[in-house]
């Protein structure tokens, strides 16, 4: 029996959801866009435009509205990728990075104004010691990054 999302993030952009989607979509495998919507006569937009367009990343769904400059994104709701790889963690930080700002600790602002988390599965391990030093260590570590780099954390871990 197939199953219905039953959460759904809703991404509100000023009028490119389109070129969003299209851009995530060729950034992360397995995506696809599934459905576009447009504005019927005497919307609030052109009459054709799109109004929405409903897409998948990695199998996850997601709906970009083109809503006009209301609303903008802020840091305070990201997108968070685990990677199980520095060069996951490469690749999808350099597509990402395209037209977008790099911030501490694997953030960046993309150049839609959206935040991705960019961390690498290492990250959580590592962080998780019960060695509170240990763990210490690698957060300090993590702290003085932009990407985040795997090899760095694991010689922070061992106090190399």
């Amino acid at each position: 029996m197939a199953t219905t999302q039953k959460i759904t993030t809703y991404l509100w952009f000023n009028d490119n959801a389109e070129e969003a989607a299209e851009f995530y979509t060729s950034v992360f495998p397995d995506s696809r866009i599934k459905k576009i919507a447009r504005w019927g006569r005497g919307g609030p937009a052109p009459e054709g435009s799109v109004m929405t367009v409903t897409f998948e990343l990695f199998g996850q769904g997601f709906i970009g509205l083109n809503g006009g400059p209301h609303y903008t994104f802020s840091p305070a709701t990201s997108q968070f990728v685990s990677c199980d790889s520095q060069e996951e963690v490469d690749r999808y930080w350099s597509a990402l990075l395209d037209g977008g700002t790099p911030n501490r600790c694997g953030w960046i602002d993309d150049k839609f104004g959206l935040t991705w988390q960019i961390i690498p599965t290492a990250l959580m391990r590592l962080m998780s010691d019960p060695d509170p030093i240990r763990a210490g260590r690698v957060a300090q570590a993590m702290m003085g990054m932009v990407k985040i780099d795997v090899a760095s954390l694991e010689r922070a871990h061992a106090g190399a």
